[in-house]
């Protein structure tokens, strides 16, 4: 994982998926199959939105779950609650239709 990955996230993430930069892992987690799945997950969703919507969606419901939800804002994003549901199922991304995540908004 790079500097400016380390800086953005406080060295917190073990993963981060920045499209259209790339996935970026720390070594020691390089060839865990769930974190990567996770990511491609996160990839996904970012491409079929377009980069620049989901970057802001993704800020936006933030700031409204972390009145709801405080630190635990985070684990109830629509798209990390979708990432996470599909991160331990290799098939998952083939069967994936477009944009399920939306069906994690309101869960």
């Amino acid at each position: 994982m790079n500097w400016f990955v380390k800086l953005l996230t406080l060295n917190w993430a073990t993963a981060i998926c920045l499209a259209p930069f790339g996935i970026y892992i720390k070594e020691e987690y390089i060839n865990h199959k769930v974190i990567i799945n996770h990511e491609k997950i996160h990839w996904k969703q970012q491409m079929e939105m377009l980069l620049l919507p989901f970057y802001l969606w993704y800020l936006i419901e933030w700031i409204i779950k972390l009145f709801k939800y405080g630190k635990q804002s985070y684990n109830n994003l629509s798209f990390e609650r979708e990432a996470n549901f599909g991160e331990r199922k290799p098939t998952y991304l083939d069967k994936r239709k477009p944009y399920a995540w939306i069906k994690f908004l309101s869960e």
